[in-house]
């Protein structure tokens, strides 16, 4: 894995951290951080909450918030929107302060979500 994705990674497992109060943790490695709920879908599944995942070439952050609620990304920027791969996930290559504070927003938001929604 290349070093020069260890610092997003790094910062965008923080983001998730900030939330992780309430939720599971699955994953806690040096290369992926999973955060679940323990709200159990009809699969039997734990409805997924985020995850970082240095990947090849860059660093994922998954939101599923923004996939069950699409409404939250209303408003994000066009820095943000330019970085999402489908529909809940973002992908970079190095740390941007400014978009990482915009995400660690809508984390937030998310995080409120699914607690409206009965989920955490």
């Amino acid at each position: 894995m290349p070093a020069d994705l260890h610092a997003p990674f790094a910062a965008l497992r923080e983001l998730l951290r900030a939330q992780a109060a309430g939720l599971v943790l699955r994953t806690d490695t040096p290369d992926c951080y999973y955060l679940d709920t323990d709200h159990v879908m009809p699969n039997g599944q734990p409805l997924f909450f985020g995850s970082a995942q240095i990947k090849k070439h860059y660093v994922s952050y998954y939101l599923m918030p923004v996939y069950v609620r699409p409404a939250l990304l209303e408003g994000i920027s066009p820095g943000l929107r330019q970085r999402m791969q489908g529909k809940s996930c973002f992908n970079f290559k190095r740390v941007e302060p400014e978009l990482f504070g915009e995400l660690a927003q809508l984390t937030a938001a998310g995080l409120q979500s699914y607690r409206e929604q009965g989920h955490v």
